[in-house]
């Protein structure tokens, strides 16, 4: 619930610092798990140098080339047409953002999810922030 209000703040003000402060306070540390039949560990939300992170352009997770990467857009979990990837803005299966043992929210372009924010819009808010 709570990144669901930071999400809907960020978005009635956008370029307000302080609400992108708290998405990214909201997500910090979180992990990205697939809703495939493995549950897929897709990386952490966390600084650049984390190299399980998201936002780590040369780790397993944040690396465009990595077969586990959100960003990698030939890739299962990168592509705009494979109903797990954040990316897929029809998916109904999106990745699920989770922080301390709980939901919190999704990872998704699909605009129709609640609880749900883009991987571009939290790269962009965030990539930077931690």
């Amino acid at each position: 619930m709570r990144l669901l209000l930071a999400i809907a703040a960020v978005v009635s003000q956008l370029g307000s610092a302080a609400h992108a402060q708290e998405v990214c306070e909201a997500v910090k540390g979180a992990v990205i798990i697939a809703q495939d039949s493995d549950d897929t560990y897709l990386g952490k939300i966390s600084s650049s140098y984390d190299s399980d992170s998201i936002f780590n352009e040369y780790g397993k997770y944040g690396s465009e080339y990595s077969s586990n990467s959100i960003w990698n857009e030939y890739g299962k979990f990168g592509s705009e047409y494979n109903t797990y990837s954040p990316h897929n803005s029809y998916s109904s299966s999106p990745p699920r953002i989770i922080k301390n043992r709980k939901v919190i929210g999704y990872l998704t372009a699909n605009k129709s999810i609640r609880a749900s924010i883009s991987p571009n819009l939290l790269k962009g808010l965030c990539e930077d922030y931690y």
